[in-house]
């Protein structure tokens, strides 16, 4: 009679108990994460009472400006400029532009993308 499958059988017990350990140890760090998530959110300071709400201008909602922006010009110079020798210190202005018509692609471009061409016409 063969009787080796007996011994590997017997040998797995500390596979099973491995695995319940791991059981445990993985239920302890959610409970440890539960505790200290619990801790964290009591020191936060509580939610604004209606009186602390935003509350609207008196002129009412403020609403939204449409307007073309137009980059302001680079200083001439003899000598390369460098961004801090520009001003806003590289950062490039902007001005409220002489147009108020919304910019259009012209009829025949491609727009941003390919070279510029007839564009599948």
């Amino acid at each position: 009679m063969n009787t080796s499958w007996m011994d590997i059988a017997a040998g797995r017990g500390a596979l099973g108990v491995g695995l319940v350990v791991a059981g445990v140890v993985v239920v302890a760090v959610l409970i440890g994460a539960f505790v200290l998530g619990s801790r964290v959110k009591r020191r936060e300071p509580p939610p604004p009472t209606p009186a602390e709400q935003p509350r609207l201008p008196k002129d009412g909602p403020v609403r939204e400006v449409r307007e073309n922006r137009e980059a302001d010009e680079v200083p001439r110079s003899d000598q390369r400029l460098n961004p801090h020798d520009l001003p806003g210190h590289g950062n490039a202005g902007t001005r409220t532009g002489s147009s108020t018509e919304r910019p259009r692609w012209d009829e025949g471009s491609s727009g941003s993308f390919g070279s510029g061409g007839a564009g599948g016409r």
